[in-house]
């Protein structure tokens, strides 16, 4: 059985576990982990970086067995593994926290701009193309003109500070569909299988451009980064 161990921490590093499945994937083997530390591409975040016994890999969702799947990263094919078999799994940790900065990043960005009566129209958390865009229901002259974008973009930017300055705790729970709701404290919740930091507080550099009207949505850009960890 696989467990999805990247929900419980994002922060763990490396683990010893076994071989949960193998087979081959359009050709070439996968490895499937009891103890997944892989997070696959999703939700708008990107695939995590890991290594099963020194082998380079990518994580891969398999749609059928509803497994992460490691896949070779790169030319070199990964060896034959055996369900039971012991391995050493690892992350790219930096990277990891990179992406969840980003994506916990976008959820308060989010949450902020619901205050302002806007609806999430979309989002994604990768890094160099970060956005949420939003629709206006009620007619909305904010964003019209240049002075009043910038305004807006500040009102934004106030509350994401003041957050962040809060330091909320960032959870996350099965609710009563099975989906994973992710909470930052009582100012968000949402389904979302992507990982976060633990707390507000680990986000910084978070920087907001003034936002923009495409196709009648608002869209705010976004860079943001992991606090240094001791």
């Amino acid at each position: 059985m696989q467990v999805p161990a990247y929900y419980a921490d994002t922060y763990e590093e490396q683990a010893r576990t076994l071989v949960a499945a193998a087979g081959e994937r359009d050709g070439a083997p996968w490895v499937a982990v009891e103890h997944c530390l892989f997070h696959p591409q999703g939700g708008g975040q990107p695939a995590d970086r890991g290594w099963v016994d020194g082998h380079e890999i990518t994580p891969v969702r398999d749609h059928g067995s509803g497994l992460v799947v490691a896949v070779a990263r790169g030319e070199d094919a990964l060896p034959a593994f055996s369900p039971g078999q012991p391995v050493e799994v690892r992350i790219d940790l930096p990277l990891r926290t990179a992406h969840a900065a980003l994506h916990t990043a976008g959820h308060l960005i989010e949450a902020a701009g619901r205050t302002q009566g806007w609806v999430l129209a979309a989002s994604n958390h990768f890094p160099g193309q970060a956005r949420i865009e939003f629709t206006a229901p009620q007619p909305d002259a904010r964003p019209d003109t240049p002075e009043s974008r910038e305004e807006a973009t500040e009102a934004l930017r106030a509350e994401v500070a003041e957050a962040i300055a809060q330091d909320w705790p960032v959870t996350g729970d099965d609710g009563v569909d099975g989906r994973r709701i992710v909470r930052l404290a009582h100012l968000h919740s949402a389904p979302c299988g992507g990982t976060h930091v633990h707390s507000l507080g680990d986000l910084t550099d978070v920087v907001l451009p003034t936002l923009k009207v495409r196709k009648g949505r608002i869209r705010v850009s976004y860079s943001a980064a992991h606090r240094e960890r001791s």
